[in-house]
């Protein structure tokens, strides 16, 4: 059981899942020893307790807990996982591989209220993120936020998110001279997330490697150019030029849309083993069936039926 999704997931709901997951997991032993009966008060800290210092996070469809209770014992299994690591999504900015889009909010009437609300909810410590230099002083330089670079990718663009770099926080490119002076107004900067103050929404940023956790370690912080810019935000700057076009126009326009080996990809991206693909219908789960009937199998067999009969037709 992955214990640790199970947690985020409990962190996020509260005490309404953990008392959905008592009822409908009460027969599944592993279950049962994590969360203790449904009479018996939950074991540690209360999932509301461990929120405390961050606005709270709106529920707004019970549906949705109930669904995951109920096949909770698929979603937090391990049995489907790969033992390699899901791929990093900034080594693999490449359209050629699978359909790369604009946030999913920009096709979307969503205030800006609520997408800055969400996204002070959501950033967190070492989250890589990218902006322009809008002023320099004599602590450091303040930056307004254009994009993500790691993460969940959001539209922040407009929002005008203001983050710190204080001066301890900006390499030195020598050995004598103000570490500033390498900067100006203007340029665009990727920074990693140091400090964040949500309830005042204020943002620290670094430019050490340091600030960022050990997958993301190897991305260059500091200046970079309009070219290295997130590929979706570059989407999303073109979607602004057209806002009449529909999610699927722009996804179906994709190059990687088309990519025979979407799915696969995708799965290797994910940590998904392929050999022992899961599946939440319970009907549909692999072990119900005869390796006999697998689709690899039932191809061989096709293949073999269709080369018999263009052999005997041949011979005739």
């Amino acid at each position: 059981m992955d214990r640790d999704l199970l947690r985020q997931s409990l962190n996020c709901h509260g005490s309404s899942l953990l008392s959905l997951l008592r009822s409908e997991q009460q027969d599944n032993p592993h279950f049962r020893s994590l969360l203790g009966s449904a009479a018996e008060p939950a074991r540690g800290p209360q999932p509301q307790q461990q929120l405390q210092g961050r606005k709270e996070k709106r529920v707004d469809n019970i549906e949705i807990q109930k669904f995951i209770s109920k096949k909770a014992d698929l979603l937090f299994a391990l049995s489907w996982k790969s033992d390699a690591p899901a791929t990093s999504e900034i080594n693999e900015d490449s359209e050629d591989h699978y359909a790369i889009m604009p946030p999913l909010e920009q096709f979307m009437e969503i205030p800006s209220m609520d997408r800055r609300e969400l996204f002070f909810r959501d950033i967190e410590r070492g989250d890589i993120v990218i902006g322009r230099i809008s002023s320099i002083r004599e602590f450091g330089f303040f930056m307004v936020l254009i994009c993500l670079g790691s993460g969940i990718m959001r539209d922040i663009a407009h929002l005008e998110i203001t983050a710190l770099c204080p001066l301890r926080d900006v390499p030195s490119h020598s050995n004598h001279g103000d570490p500033l002076s390498y900067y100006q107004t203007g340029d665009i900067i990727r920074a990693g997330i140091k400090d964040i103050d949500r309830y005042h929404e204020k943002l620290a940023v670094s430019l050490y490697s340091s600030s960022l956790p050990p997958h993301l370690s190897g991305i260059k912080l500091g200046v970079i150019s309009s070219e290295e810019l997130p590929l979706y935000y570059r989407r999303s700057v073109e979607l602004n030029s057209n806002s009449l076009e529909s999610y699927e126009n722009v996804m179906q326009s994709s190059l990687g849309f088309v990519n025979p080996g979407v799915v696969e990809f995708l799965l290797e991206k994910l940590g998904i083993d392929e050999s022992n693909p899961p599946s939440l219908m319970r009907g549909l789960q692999s072990k119900n069936f005869s390796e006999d009937d697998f689709a690899s199998a039932l191809r061989k067999k096709q293949s073999a039926s269709w080369a018999l009969k263009w052999f005997h037709q041949y011979l005739l």
